[in-house]
């Protein structure tokens, strides 16, 4: 047995003790059960089951299509191949904005599917329903910085904190989430310097980066962006590629192709029984 395999299930209070301890913290996304246990296996501390999946798998230009029914769906995928890393479901665009009710029912439904906590987009705004998910015994990651549900506000993919303005909300909602019981934040899209100001005030919650530096308390990436399989020109500054399985895929099925058309494949050990000569 591995020594992966042998190491205790991730929980929340993983996270807190590794953020003590000064220990970064490993995430990925995951859609699927085969990429889930993949992840699994490889060590990863948790899989996040992002609304990215609007854009990576069903096409989508932005995060907002993306329903609570697909998102569970995916969800309950991803826990059936997550055995020992901590499952967090992203809740989609209007699954928790419109009232408490919804947002618990949803969460709860999350969970159901097999997630061991929700997250969340917002601040400030958000602190108050986040402390009511927490105290129903829903464990909720937080999500401040660039949030993709409010991209039209945005007006697309912009650097969060270059003004004092906006540096304020951020420190300020970090502290409120954290207040309201969120084990993690997400800080998406950040000043470097604002994310470590926030990740250095914090006591408890663990802030996970992306495009937010290297002084958060761990790391989150799109598996498919990692993996280099994304649209040609996609190319965010803070994205790492590890490997480049768009070029593999092309290449493999390209193979596949001449070898049915020249009749090589299936060959003799592809087939059963007899072959006809």
């Amino acid at each position: 047995m591995s020594k992966v395999s042998q190491t205790k299930r991730t929980t929340i209070q993983t996270f807190i003790t590794k953020k003590a301890k000064g220990e970064k913290i490993t995430v990925l996304t995951a859609y699927d059960a085969f990429t889930a246990a993949l992840l699994d296996a490889a060590g990863i501390d948790a899989v996040l089951v992002g609304d990215s999946a609007a854009n990576v798998l069903h096409g989508f230009d932005s995060t907002i299509p993306i329903t609570t029914e697909i998102m569970v769906a995916h969800t309950a995928a991803v826990a059936r191949g997550a055995k020992r890393a901590l499952v967090i479901a992203d809740m989609p665009f209007l699954s928790f904005q419109p009232s408490e009710e919804t947002a618990i029912r949803n969460a709860g439904g999350f969970l159901k599917a097999g997630a061991q906590a929700v997250k969340i987009e917002g601040g400030l705004e958000i602190a108050p329903l986040a402390a009511k998910l927490v105290g129903f015994g829903i464990p909720v990651m937080g999500h401040i910085g660039l949030t993709p549900q409010s991209i039209h506000r945005f007006g697309g993919p912009k650097v969060q904190g270059r003004e004092e303005r906006s540096r304020t909300y951020l420190r300020e909602s970090a502290l409120a989430l954290e207040e309201a019981g969120c084990f993690s934040i997400v800080l998406e899209l950040m000043q470097a310097d604002v994310a470590r100001e926030i990740t250095e005030s914090l006591h408890t919650a663990a802030t996970i980066g992306i495009g937010a530096g290297a002084h958060c308390d761990g790391q989150v990436l799109v598996i498919n962006d990692m993996l280099g399989l994304h649209e040609e020109g996609f190319r965010p500054k803070f994205l790492r590629e590890y490997a480049d399985l768009k070029t593999i895929i092309a290449d493999a099925v390209r193979r596949y192709i001449e070898d049915v058309k020249s009749g090589d494949f299936p060959g003799d050990d592809e087939s059963f029984g007899p072959q006809p000569h």
